[in-house]
């Protein structure tokens, strides 16, 4: 069985999404859509070696226009919410569950690779604000994500200190930035190609 790679996503409502970047509601919405597009047209290029999977924090009829596998991520913090999408991936046969979160639009693929080739309990791939942008898991524990202070500078030290007290390996990857402030959405646009918004 292949590994599986999982787009953790929210449902874009207004109000609900991007609401730090300072911007209306409804762009907020309109701008959090092409995001998760973005990451979506990333890891389809993983598609001949990764079973793929779009997971939205409750039911929701967007990004249609992608094939793909959809589920509803468990109730809980972002903790429950990983584990539980985890456990069901490695409990189903795959080797690796990669999970991915939707705030790096212009995540270079080869970092998506690393994550899948890393062969440590654990792959954590680190962004500039102290998260991280995806998880990789091989081995799991019920209490890997406990005491982790998320969306803080310390998250990713606190999800490094859980694993290690689980006595699993873990290993850091290369580095990118999510785009939570102005300051990132104005970095995220010299990232790019094409406009931030069409």
């Amino acid at each position: 069985m292949p590994p599986l790679i999982i787009v953790f996503a929210k449902a874009p409502r207004p109000g609900f999404v991007k609401t730090r970047l300072g911007l209306e509601p409804t762009a907020a919405a309109s701008l959090y859509i092409d995001f998760v597009s973005r990451t979506l047209e990333t890891v389809f290029k993983f598609r001949e070696e990764a079973d793929l999977e779009l997971s939205l924090d409750i039911p929701y009829a967007a990004w249609t226009e992608f094939s793909i596998l959809r589920t509803v991520q468990r109730d809980g913090d972002l903790g429950v919410k990983l584990y539980a999408a985890l456990e069901r991936g490695l409990s189903a046969g795959h080797p690796n569950v990669v999970i991915l979160g939707s705030d790096s639009p212009t995540l270079p693929p080869e970092h998506i690779r690393w994550l899948l080739n890393c062969d440590a309990d654990v792959a954590l791939g680190p962004t500039l604000d102290g998260g991280y942008y995806g998880i990789a898991c091989r081995k799991i524990s019920p209490t890997m994500f406990n005491s982790v202070r998320w969306s803080s500078v310390d998250a990713l030290r606190d999800t490094t200190a859980e694993i290690e007290r689980c006595g699993m390996r873990y290993e850091i990857g290369p580095k990118w930035f999510d785009v939570d402030t102005p300051e990132d959405l104005h970095r995220m646009s010299a990232n790019l190609r094409r406009p931030v918004l069409e």
